[in-house]
């Protein structure tokens, strides 16, 4: 039995919850995101909460119920407060520059790196070696940040790379003659 699904989600101010069959809406001043209502979990609106039930006959109630739950809340947040995955380049020349919704990546490569951040996600560059991605959708937001990640995860010897700001890399030691 799910004990996140049992607890009920308190909406802040200024954000609304309109929840159909087939579809979640939430409405907050960062913006609106929408979800599908799984068959298996019933989303009550009552007052200025949002509470989560399971349907009986399905056999995966459980599993969705604190599921469905758990990416309530995250909407919930993100609508009011929002995301954000800090990155840092760790390594001589690693350089990131914000342009729009494009970050270019100087990663020791032999060329330059461009990645584009997906709509709704927003990237700036406070340093050349920080990368801060901001959006409403939690998900999209920890993907993107996982696509610039992955040009150069950090290796473990000295432990360059470009990583998460609060990431511990475990540095190997090398190999003796």
């Amino acid at each position: 039995m799910s004990r996140i699904g049992k607890n009920p989600i308190t909406l802040p101010a200024g954000v609304e919850v309109s929840a159909s069959a087939r579809e979640i809406t939430v409405k907050g001043p960062l913006g609106v995101l929408t979800a599908a209502a799984h068959p298996a979990v019933d989303v009550k609106v009552e007052g200025g909460s949002v509470v989560c039930a399971r349907v009986g006959g399905a056999a995966n109630a459980s599993a969705m119920w604190g599921t469905m739950r758990a990416n309530l809340n995250n909407m919930v947040t993100g609508v009011s407060r929002g995301f954000e995955k800090k990155l840092t380049l760790v390594g001589v020349g690693y350089r990131a520059q914000a342009q729009g919704d494009t970050v270019n990546l100087t990663l020791g490569f032999s060329h330059p790196v461009a990645h584009k951040m997906p709509a709704g996600v927003k990237v700036e560059t406070p340093s050349q070696t920080e990368i801060v991605i901001k959006g409403i959708d939690r998900q999209k937001v920890g993907q993107a940040a996982a696509e610039v990640r992955a040009y150069r995860s950090p290796e473990p010897y000295k432990g360059k790379g470009v990583r998460y700001a609060d990431e511990v890399v475990v540095l190997k030691e090398t190999k003796k003659k």
